[in-house]
Formats: C-alpha cells, sequence, structure tokens
C-alpha cells in the first residue's frame, strides 16, 4: 500500500486526492501547510484526522512512505530532496524542478538510496496519448504540428493589480511556460523524441515572467508550434498533419480526451479515457510501481523527466526567461 503525505493545498491536490481515491493500494493519511488553520480546514475538507505544520515533524512522520509534493514550483527541488533524504519515496507535480541540474541530482540520489521518485505529469500516462502514437503512420510522413493550450488565469487580474502571484511570479519560478506550455513541451517530447532546436517566443511583463508565448520546435522533416497562454483564451487542440492525412486532439494536450484520425480513406475517432479526471491514469500506474517496486520503470520516466527538464531550461532561457539567482 501507498500511504501519501501531501504538501500543498491547491486546486490540483484536491484532483489528487480524488485520483487516489480511485486507485487500488493507494490512500493519503496526511497533508502539510505552513498555515495551522488552512492544514485544519484542508483536512477536514478530505476528512482527515492527521495534518502538519512542522515540516520536520511531517517528514520524519511514520505513517505514511511516499510524499506528493504540489507546492510553489520553485519549492519543489528542496522538498523533494528534503523528503528523499528523510527516506520518503515522491510524487512530484509537474514542472519537476527549475533547471536540469536539479533534475540529475534528484534523479541521482533516488537511485543511490533506492527510493521512488516520478514526476507528476499527465501525457505519457494517459490511454489515448499511447493510442495516438500507435496511429501515427496512417497519416506519415508528418509534416507540421500544432498544439494550443491556453487558459485565462484566474490570478491575472491580481497580477495586473500588482498583487504579484505565484504563478506570475520570477521568485516562485512561474510564468506561462512552466505553467502551461510545459504540458505541449511535453506531448512533443514524449511521441517524437528530441528536437533538432528549440525557440521560445515570450511576450514578457514588466517582471520578467511570461504570460504568453510560443514554442517553436524542429525536427528531421517537420516543425512544430506550441502556444501557451495564461493572459488569454483559445480553443485549445493538438493537430499533426501529414502527407497521408491529419490527426486531431480536441481540447488541451494534457487530457487529450480523444483522438480524430483523417486519411482518404475516411475518419474515425478513438477514446480509451472513460474516467473525467485525467490524474488517475498516472496515479494507478505509480501505485502499481510502488508496489512492484519497479525501479526500472522509475528510471524510464526520470530519464523522460530530466529530458524535459533540459529543453524546458532552454527554451525559457532562449525567451528571455530568468528566475531569481539565475542572472
Amino acid at each position: 500500500m501507498m500511504r501519501i503525505g501531501t504538501v500543498g493545498t491547491g486546486f490540483i491536490v484536491d484532483g489528487f486526492f480524488d485520483a487516489v481515491s480511485r486507485t487500488d493500494n493507494a490512500e493519503v493519511v496526511a497533508i502539510y501547510s505552513r498555515s495551522e488553520e488552512t492544514a485544519q480546514a484542508f483536512a477536514a475538507k478530505h476528512n482527515l484526522t492527521k495534518w502538519h505544520t512542522d515540516r520536520e515533524a511531517f517528514l520524519n512522520d511514520p505513517e505514511f512512505d511516499v510524499v506528493y509534493v504540489a507546492s510553489p514550483n520553485s519549492l519543489h527541488f528542496q522538498w523533494t530532496l528534503d523528503a528523499l533524504k528523510a527516506g520518503k519515496g515522491v510524487i512530484c507535480e509537474k514542472p519537476f524542478v527549475s533547471t536540469h541540474a536539479e533534475c540529475e541530482t534528484l534523479r541521482n540520489l533516488a537511485q543511490e538510496k533506492g527510493l521512488f521518485l516520478v514526476e507528476a505529469i499527465t501525457v505519457p500516462h494517459l490511454p489515448n496519448f499511447q493510442l495516438l502514437r500507435d496511429h501515427l503512420d496512417k497519416i506519415a510522413p508528418v509534416r507540421l504540428v500544432q498544439l494550443n493550450f491556453s487558459q485565462y488565469s484566474s490570478k491575472h487580474k491580481a497580477y495586473l493589480e500588482g498583487k504579484n502571484p505565484n504563478v506570475f511570479n520570477p521568485a516562485f519560478a512561474g510564468g506561462a511556460l512552466m505553467d502551461i506550455n510545459y504540458y505541449n513541451l511535453r506531448f512533443m517530447l514524449d511521441l517524437f523524441g528530441e528536437p533538432e532546436d528549440i525557440r521560445y517566443f515570450a511576450n514578457l511583463a514588466e517582471n520578467g515572467i511570461d504570460t504568453s508565448g510560443v514554442l517553436m520546435m524542429t525536427y528531421p522533416g517537420f516543425v512544430a508550434e506550441a502556444v501557451g497562454a495564461k493572459d488569454s483564451r483559445s480553443e485549445n487542440m493538438v493537430q499533426i498533419q501529414g502527407e497521408k492525412g491529419y490527426i486531431k486532439v480536441p481540447k488541451e494536450s494534457s487530457r487529450c480526451i480523444s483522438v480524430t484520425v483523417v486519411t482518404q480513406e475516411g475518419e474515425e475517432t478513438f477514446n480509451l479515457q472513460a474516467d473525467d479526471n485525467v490524474l488517475v491514469y498516472e496515479m494507478r500506474e505509480f501505485a502499481e510501481m510502488y508496489r512492484t517496486n519497479d525501479l526500472t520503470k522509475r528510471d524510464d520516466l526520470l530519464e523522460m523527466t530530466c529530458r524535459a527538464m533540459k529543453w524546458l531550461e532552454k527554451a525559457r532561457k532562449d525567451g528571455g526567461v530568468y528566475f531569481e539567482g539565475e542572472k
């Protein structure tokens, strides 16, 4: 049984609780928040009797084995590092960390200590994403890829009013690329592998953070364009164009709710995802990995994550987005 303690009280943690409740061999037994009032309220919301406000006491609590890290982005590395040092496994929310070097440090420590460590990122675990890969040959060769994940942030108004929320704050490793366009980047990397080059054309705010932007990725024989925005909204989609047809995914890349393949022979739509909470698919895979102590699968996923961190950092700095202490 994977027994979990959670860090963070944002909406993503609510989704995580729901995913765990639909997963065999996993349960959340405790939460952490710096605020006693917040910790009590969040624990009560999820029918838990155990909560912590002391970081050291939380990390050394013997009642759980795995820490789920959903703190602000800039805190992911230290929370994960401290949890691993305390002998806990870790499920860390996307984006895993801020730099490739941080990713390598955490991977090395997890491997050295034989501990569970994964990034919570929906894309590679979605059944429809796997299905899409199986249908690429029907439209090959690929020539163009377009992705758009734009969602007007509930925090944007606060940012415009000068309140500096975490998601628009360089000190907390925020920005559209880290928060939303990362899904598009993972979609491309996990489907097509590493590009020949990547560029990021960002709309930069006064504090240097990207509120929206466009990733351009070049591969042998084709080009991909990935739009991510938190200052505006759009009809989200993925479209892969090939010489024999095209594949389209409605909505955002993070969910991949269905796959439609269009060729000269006609149009087919597929959907293998019955669950409305897409976090379920990664959580079930993580629980099974933990139950069987599948360190090979852990290493495969960590390799994918570290590869993504390398290209994420390269793209971010290409777009002129630097976090606290990087300049």
